[in-house]
């Protein structure tokens, strides 16, 4: 069941906050994101195009102004992210670098997807880079979103962003194995559940609308709104720990190796629909 991912062409990576910087401090983990941004320009240089989604810009932020925790009000948390994405891409475009791998960054807002002129620009200029053996690095543009406009996580901003460039696999690195039945850090009898053909209600119904860390904004309701997305634009979701980079390695070898949603793509799919609910 696995082994057909060792084909997939046009991947879309998202790494959660609480994945790229170290739970005691918030600072930056330097050591995954190296290895996270090696990995991807294997993958690059094995021919297929790669796109990161990448979240960290607030937490990055918050360190950098010796903040302790996020910010509650607004125009904090986008002073925070102004500063954090300059600091986050600079630390990217360094390590990409290394690798002589190209990345640009995309910042996005639910106007750029809901507007059909800004989306077909934005499909556009993907399209390109992907053309130019670019890897894509995008966040939502916090600094300029509001409460209103935004696409809530970044977990359904990747799965949006699967949809629209037709992207085949879509991995989220997360703080958690994968999907279980129940949350694993309150019961410990929860089960995981390593394949997911379809989403029905009751599989639904397991998602935790918070997160476990601190510093991210995605739960599993987020990553199984994201998997409802993906699955129906006809890509394939994987769910697994971003704590060790080497597990989206094992994903495209075809391990065994977080929670798999088999794409079942919906012939009615609108994209519009889905970014506007």
């Amino acid at each position: 069941m696995r082994e057909h991912l060792q084909g997939k062409k046009r991947i879309v990576i998202k790494i959660g906050s609480s994945s790229l910087t170290h739970a005691a401090t918030g600072m930056l983990d330097l050591r995954k994101l190296e290895k996270l941004v090696r990995l991807l320009c294997d993958l690059r240089g094995e021919g297929r195009d790669v796109v990161l989604v990448s979240s960290g810009a607030i937490a990055v932020g918050c360190t950098a102004m010796g903040f302790g925790k996020k910010p509650d009000r607004v125009e904090e948390k986008q002073a925070m992210a102004a500063i954090g994405q300059a600091r986050l891409m600079m630390t990217y475009q360094k390590l990409f670098g290394e690798y002589q791998q190209t990345a640009a960054q995309i910042l996005m807002t639910k106007n750029t997807m809901l507007n059909d002129l800004s989306r077909r620009n934005a499909r556009n200029t993907f399209e390109e880079l992907l053309k130019l053996g670019v890897i894509p690095v995008v966040n939502e543009n916090d600094t300029v979103s509001t409460y209103e406009i935004q696409f809530g996580d970044n977990d359904r901003l990747s799965a949006l962003v699967a949809a629209l460039i037709q992207a085949d696999l879509l991995v989220l690195l997360s703080d958690i194995d994968g999907l279980y039945s129940d949350d694993p850090h309150q019961n410990p009898q929860a089960e995981f559940i390593s394949l997911v053909p379809e989403i029905t209600a009751e599989l639904a119904g397991m998602g935790k609308a918070t997160s476990s860390s601190g510093v991210g904004t995605g739960g599993m309701a987020a990553k199984l709104e994201a998997a409802r997305i993906a699955t129906d634009a006809g890509a394939d979701m994987v769910i697994c720990n971003g704590s060790d980079i080497e597990n989206l390695a094992r994903v495209m070898e075809g391990q065994e190796t977080g929670t798999l949603f088999l794409a079942h793509k919906n012939l009615n799919f609108d994209l519009i629909d889905y970014i506007s609910r």
